[in-house]
């Protein structure tokens, strides 16, 4: 089974940038599509943003716009996502999931491999 690891978390001041990853152990073709969630101590677990490997086409939530990019690496089996103009609320565990949906993907039932998680701590 494929396993993802986070990395790039870390203590960012209000208006700077940080740079997640998430590699997969291999490649895979049933991996269609790599999200990315997160959860604030006390609230529920919230998408974030979603590629599509095939092809590249992506889902933002309306709160990061603008302000957050996701890319991926092909040849590493690599997804990252780029936080800029970060806001204490963007402070969360930031976890990386995978799956063979291509619709729906902004519902977190729709991936079946997760990370562990990395803490992103925004000051204000």
């Amino acid at each position: 089974q494929v396993q993802l690891v986070e990395s790039g978390g870390g203590l960012v001041q209000a208006g700077g940038s940080l740079r997640l990853s998430c590699a997969a152990s291999r490649r895979t073709f049933t991996i269609y599509t790599t999200g990315w969630f997160r959860q604030a101590p006390g609230k529920e677990r919230e998408f974030v943003v979603a590629i599509r490997w095939s092809g590249g086409s992506t889902l933002y939530a309306d709160s990061v716009k603008g302000r957050f990019t996701i890319s991926r690496d092909i040849a590493k089996n690599t997804v990252y996502l780029q936080m800029n103009s970060l806001k204490p609320e963007d402070t969360a565990v930031y976890y990386c999931a995978a799956g063979r949906a291509q619709f729906g993907i902004d519902q977190g039932h729709n991936y079946d491999t997760w990370g562990q998680g990395t803490q992103v701590t925004v000051s204000s």
